[in-house]
């Protein structure tokens, strides 16, 4: 076959809804992990929360919510649930007006519990998509949230 013949050859366009698709994926990852990780008592997001806590904290609500790409009132409504338990404080900051979020002991325990579970919700994934699968995924995810921040800041300008 000619060079010119594979150039005349269209290019395939994508089918169904990306939106839809994104969707359905993110919820059956979001139900294994769920599943696992539930487990230790707590669900995906609110180990996601612990650990972002765990490992920044002390943080101010503000700092944690642009670190997990959250808005403010998501994070204040994921946040009640894990200080009520225990496994979180929000205390008074360096002034008056500012608060900072910080892990207690039981909620780092908490977190090492939740943490096992991850790992062998994160292991099964592995095996059931085969790793090289789940390496294609995170590199295509990662490539696609740069390139949608780009289209972002590009229509902000």
């Amino acid at each position: 076959m000619s060079h010119s013949a594979v150039a005349d050859v269209p290019s395939p366009k994508p089918q169904g809804c990306t939106n839809l698709k994104v969707r359905q994926l993110m919820r059956r990852v979001a139900q294994h992990f769920d599943a696992e990780v539930g487990k230790s008592g707590l669900k995906g997001t609110q180990y996601s929360l612990l650990s972002h806590v765990t490992k920044l904290g002390p943080i101010r609500p503000v700092d944690l919510a642009a670190m997990m790409k959250v808005d403010a009132s998501t994070l204040s409504r994921n946040l009640k649930p894990l200080v009520a338990a225990g496994w979180l404080t929000l205390e008074a900051g360096a002034d008056g007006r500012s608060r900072l979020v910080q892990a207690t002991e039981a909620g780092r325990e908490k977190r090492h519990e939740a943490q096992r579970r991850w790992r062998v919700a994160q292991e099964g994934l592995n095996a059931a998509l085969g790793a090289e699968r789940v390496i294609a995924l995170h590199a295509l995810i990662d490539e696609a949230m740069g390139r949608l921040e780009e289209m972002d800041e590009a229509e902000a300008d």
